[in-house]
């Protein structure tokens, strides 16, 4: 899987929050956008999603040298991010059942083996609404994570976690994603240690 960006450029308004883009991301390999709070580094993530459009340039996503379609982006794509929630009316099996519904997890990956990994077996059968913030962040990031996408976006990964939980987030990358397109989107370093790229979104301003 790559993703390509040609001059790509996204503005707000008036406000450019990045131009003149020329970057591919290819899989096998883990990228870390960088730069401090505000600066847009949350936008790119949403641009290489396939979600937001570019005001300027071109993203293309190809698959073994052929172009994907715009409408069957989200197929390929899994993303865990501070605005994206999960629905608390439900419990986590029911939670975990509901979205491989749409998107299958990784081959071996039952609903209960997810449960114990994440170590929530005692709270398996309650509504996520009464889950921490720290236990709601591990569900999501097995719900981004252990998804059957070739694309990983990870933005502010370790948002609420605690050191055991960090170990855990670090732990599902290295076992789950070395074939894969990672993106970390985050100014923290303890979030993207494991990226062997990185772009500071700070040299493509405007």
């Amino acid at each position: 899987m790559t993703i390509s960006l040609s001059d790509a450029g996204k503005r707000f308004n008036r406000d450019w929050i990045f131009r003149h883009v020329n970057f591919q991301f290819h899989s096998g390999t883990s990228y870390a956008i960088t730069g401090p709070n505000g600066s847009g580094k949350s936008t790119l993530l949403q641009v290489l999603s396939g979600g937001t459009m570019t005001n300027e340039g071109k993203i293309s996503f190809t698959e073994n040298g052929k172009e994907i379609p715009s409408e069957n982006i989200y197929r390929h794509v899994s993303i865990c991010a501070p605005y994206l929630e999960v629905i608390e009316e439900m419990t986590l099996l029911e939670f975990l059942a509901f979205h491989s519904g749409f998107k299958p997890f990784l081959p071996g990956f039952t609903h209960q083996r997810i449960v114990e990994i994440l170590g929530l077996e005692k709270a398996a059968n309650k509504q996520i609404r009464y889950y921490s913030s720290g236990m709601k962040q591990r569900v999501k990031l097995a719900q981004c994570i252990l998804s059957d996408s070739a694309i990983v976006l990870l933005d502010e990964p370790c948002t609420n976690l605690d050191i055991t939980g960090i170990n855990l987030y670090h732990q599902l990358i290295a076992e789950n994603a070395k074939d894969r397109l990672v993106l970390v989107s985050s100014n923290d370093e303890v979030e993207y240690r494991f990226c062997t790229e990185k772009i500071n979104i700070n040299d493509y301003k405007s």
